[in-house]
This record gives structure tokens, C-alpha cells and sequence, in this order.
């Protein structure tokens, strides 16, 4: 590539990021997500737009996998565990056996619709079966459902992602195989899979906590890396790298990291670029002449995921827990298809399966018309089922900075709206001994040292100075407070 091109590439690079961040202001309010603008805007500089003709779905594949690692990492972090730790169970039976499920029915539907063997079927329908992190994160956050309920279907969407891709990639390689072959290695690569995720989260939550960097922009770059190399080193060991890079990234977000605000944020812009420059290559794939026939098929099947498998997984997997019928409406409901599904479409095309081509023609047609359908009116079937009011309240923030020669630890602590902080003052707090508010921020006053009496108030910053040994004591103390106001311990609610 000559600086020329090279240039060229930045540019139209750089304009379609811009693009991509303007039209997340379009599907915020309209609640259509993100990713079919960017889709459309693949399709639309692709060879029959501006004419840039690009048809390597190997490259697609091996960069979409990059990209959905960044995007899963981005969910893990920003996926509070005391929230979905009640769903796990629920979201462990929805992403295996609603997903085997899912793919039978899906199967049985694909063989009759589009007259293929039994092993393309079964490929279409594992194809399809995944519902999409990226999709659900950017939906549900913006609506306001119980805890337990976006717990379930953000970690369902954060552990389907595995399973599916091993069942795709076995029939694409090898073609049909003896049912219990098939699960067994299911279960070893996932087992491999989150017991890699789980120690090397533990491993670098501890050694960001006790080894001060010499800069705070370090530590997001050490939490995402971490990560990365939970990925890898799943893949490596015939495990599920996606389901070892989401754990990690489960653990660290959740671990009383050193500047954990900034690495929040950190994740969300490096998702947001995963997601535009996936969509954008995806859409670039597809040639959009061809998609005509794929418009009766997909939506047959999408029709029969949409009203029949969903809800049947739905209920198949949450028997067990009781789930009420309102909630499980929601959970059928909001079952949306995004990148998976198209980036899965890709092995049987790099594999050189028979009908490849059509199975990708036809799950992006599917991903896009029941994306439109159900994204927009979630949350009218929301309201409609009883699930209406204020978004929840937004969880207390705190950043921290060690001081490794003092040995101790600042807080940055901002109160939300809705904290039960409003109201308390300093000494009601009862933070361990060892840990004080030294500084208030409030509005567009000057900081000022608060006394005992100092009444805290909704917006205000707080410098919270602590020792190495009271440090989680004194950010769980504070959370609480937020969440039950000052007699919190009495009622129940630690912080944890």
C-alpha cells in the first residue's frame, strides 16, 4: 500500500466512523439498533454503491472473531455481577439447552423450506440460534426492566456466543457426527473455556490491584490485553475462547480495580469501534442483487424462530425456575439476532460447504427484517406486559487510585441521581476507621473539606481517602448507603 492509498483509506475510514457515531443518535430514539445503519452503510460503499468490491470471507471471519472478542470484553466489563449472579443458572440453561432447542426446531424448519441435507439444516439452524451481545446490550440498557430479568438475557447473550460457534464449526468441518461426540465436546470446551477465563481474570484483578502503574491510562490497556489473552489462550487449549474472554472480563469488571470509571470507558469506545468496523465489513460482504431469494426463506424461518423456537427454548430452559409468563415474554421477545449469526454465516462459506452462500444470503436477510421488527417495538411489548416506569437508577460510581508508598487508596466517588446518599451526612456514612471524605465537589462551587455534619447531596464528588486494609470495606460501606440509604447494614444491603 502506497501513502497514497494508505491515505485514502484513513479518509473514508474516518468518515464512516463519523458517520457510525452521528447514527447512534437516529437508532437511540427510534430504539432500532445501531447495527443496521452500519450494515447499510457496508452495503452502501460496498462494489454496487461506491464501488469498492470486496468478497474475502476469510478475512471477514478472522476479523470479525477479533471483533467479537473486543465486544464481549466491552459486555463483561460493563456487566454489574450482583445483578445477573441471581440469572446465571436461568442464562446457562437459556444458552445451551434453549439453544439445542432452538437449533432443532430451526433445523426441522430449514430442511423443509429450502429441500437441503440434514447437516446444512442443522447448520442453518445453529447458524441463527445465537442471539447477539452487541444487540441486547444496546436495547435493554435503555428500558426499564427488573434486575434479574436484564441479568439473564445480558449473560445469556454473553454465554451463547460459545456454543454455537462450536456446533457450527463442527458440521461445517467434519459434516454430521454421533450426537454425544457432539455434546462432549461442547461441554469440554466450555469447561476449558471458563476455567482459563476465571483464573486469569482472578490472576489480573490482583496484580492490578497491588501493582501501582506509572500512568492511569495503563490500566485499561492491561484490563482489555488481559482479556484478549483470556481469548487466545482458550482458543489455544481447544477451550471457548469467547466464553474465557467474557468471564475475564466478567471478573475484572467487577474487581475494586485502580481507575475502573476510566476503564469502563476505555472498553466502550474500543467496543463501539469493534461493532461499526464489523457491521461496516459485514455489509461490505454482502452483494445485495442476490438477496431477493432469500427474502421467502428467511422469512419462513425467522418466522418459526421468532414464534416458536424462541418461545419454546424460553420456556424449555426456565421450567425450572419459575419464571413468571410476563417476564417470559420478554425473554422470547427479546431474543435479537445481530453480528453472530452473520459472522457464523461465514465458516461455511471459508469451509466450502455446499449452499454456503445461500445460508449467508439468507440469515442476513433474516437478521435485518426481524432486527427492524423486534428492536423498535421491545419496548411496547414492555409496557404492555406491565413492565413500564423509570429506567433504573444508575449504580453509585467510584473510581480508584492507589498510593502504593503510603500505602493507601484514593476514592473518586460521584452520587447519582437516585442515590440514597442525598441526604447523609459525612459521619452517617460510618465508614471503617481508616477511611474519610477529605473533599467535596459540588456543582460549580468550589471544592470544599466537608465536617461531620456536611449533608451530602445528589451530583456531588467525593474524595475518599482509605488504607490498603479498610479499602474494599470503605467502597462496599459506600454502595450500600447508596442503595439503602444510612441504615443499610439493618436492613440487609452491604454493598456487595
Amino acid at each position: 500500500m502506497t501513502v497514497d492509498e494508505l491515505n485514502n483509506v484513513l479518509a473514508l475510514g474516518a468518515l464512516v466512523l463519523l458517520v457510525a457515531v452521528v447514527a447512534v443518535r437516529l437508532a437511540t430514539r427510534t430504539g432500532m439498533p445501531s447495527l443496521l445503519i452500519y450494515l447499510g452503510l457496508g452495503m452502501l460503499i460496498g462494489g454496487e454503491g461506491f464501488g469498492i468490491n470486496y468478497n474475502n470471507a476469510e478475512l471477514t471471519q478472522t476479523l470479525s472473531y477479533a471483533a467479537l472478542v473486543l465486544i464481549l470484553t466491552e459486555g463483561g466489563i460493563s456487566t454489574n455481577w450482583q445483578q445477573i449472579k441471581p440469572a446465571v443458572p436461568a442464562a446457562a440453561m437459556l444458552s445451551t439447552v434453549g439453544v439445542g432447542v432452538s437449533v432443532g426446531i430451526v433445523a426441522c424448519t430449514a430442511k423443509f423450506v429450502l429441500d437441503i441435507n440434514w447437516t446444512t439444516a442443522i447448520l442453518m439452524g445453529a447458524i441463527v440460534s445465537s442471539t447477539d451481545a452487541a444487540a441486547v446490550f444496546s436495547v435493554l440498557r435503555t428500558l426499564p426492566l427488573p434486575k434479574r430479568l436484564t441479568g439473564m438475557l445480558e449473560a445469556e447473550s454473553g454465554f451463547n456466543d460459545a456454543p454455537v460457534v462450536i456446533l457450527v464449526v463442527t458440521f461445517a468441518h467434519s459434516g454430521s457426527h454421533p450426537w454425544h461426540i457432539v455434546v462432549g465436546e461442547i461441554v469440554l470446551e466450555l469447561a476449558i473455556g471458563a476455567a482459563i477465563g476465571l483464573v486469569l481474570g482472578k490472576i489480573g484483578s490482583w496484580g492490578l490491584r497491588h501493582i501501582a502503574l506509572p500512568a492511569s491510562g495503563l490500566y485499561p490497556i492491561a484490563v482489555i490485553t488481559l482479556c484478549v489473552l483470556a481469548y487466545a489462550t482458550g482458543a489455544l487449549a481447544h477451550g471457548s475462547g469467547f466464553l474465557a474472554c467474557y468471564l475475564a472480563a466478567l471478573v475484572l469488571g467487577n474487581a475494586a480495580l485502580p481507575h475502573k470509571a476510566a476503564t469502563r470507558g476505555f472498553a466502550k469506545g474500543v467496543g463501539w469501534i469493534a461493532q461499526i468496523g464489523l457491521f461496516v465489513l459485514l455489509g461490505l460482504l454482502v452483494n445485495p442483487h442476490e438477496l431477493g431469494g432469500a427474502v421467502v426463506p428467511a422469512l419462513a424461518i425467522g418466522t418459526v424462530l421468532l414464534l416458536l423456537a424462541r418461545p419454546l427454548s424460553v420456556v424449555t430452559s426456565t421450567l425450572p425456575f419459575r419464571v413468571p409468563w410476563r417476564e417470559q415474554v420478554i425473554l422470547s421477545w427479546a431474543g435479537l439476532r445481530g453480528a453472530v449469526p452473520i459472522v457464523l454465516a461465514t465458516i461455511p462459506i471459508v469451509e466450502g460447504v455446499a449452499d454456503a452462500k445461500r445460508l449467508f444470503n439468507i440469515t442476513f436477510v433474516l437478521v435485518v427484517v426481524f432486527t427492524l421488527l423486534q428492536g423498535p417495538t421491545l419496548p411496547w411489548i414492555a409496557r404492555h406486559v406491565g413492565f413500564g416506569g423509570k429506567p433504573q437508577t444508575e449504580d453509585l460510581g467510584v473510581e480508584a487510585a492507589p498510593l502504593e508508598r503510603l500505602r493507601g487508596h484514593l476514592l473518586s466517588v460521584h452520587v447519582p441521581h437516585g442515590s440514597r446518599i442525598h441526604g447523609v451526612e459525612v459521619s452517617e456514612l460510618r465508614l471503617p476507621k481508616g477511611a474519610a471524605v477529605t473533599l467535596v465537589v459540588r456543582g460549580e462551587e468550589d471544592s470544599f473539606v466537608p465536617g461531620p455534619s456536611t449533608m451530602l447531596q445528589h451530583g456531588d464528588e467525593l474524595l475518599v481517602v482509605t488504607t490498603e486494609s479498610v479499602r474494599d470495606a470503605a467502597e462496599r460501606r459506600l454502595r450500600a448507603v447508596s442503595r439503602g440509604g444510612k441504615l443499610a447494614g439493618w436492613f440487609g444491603e452491604h454493598g456487595r
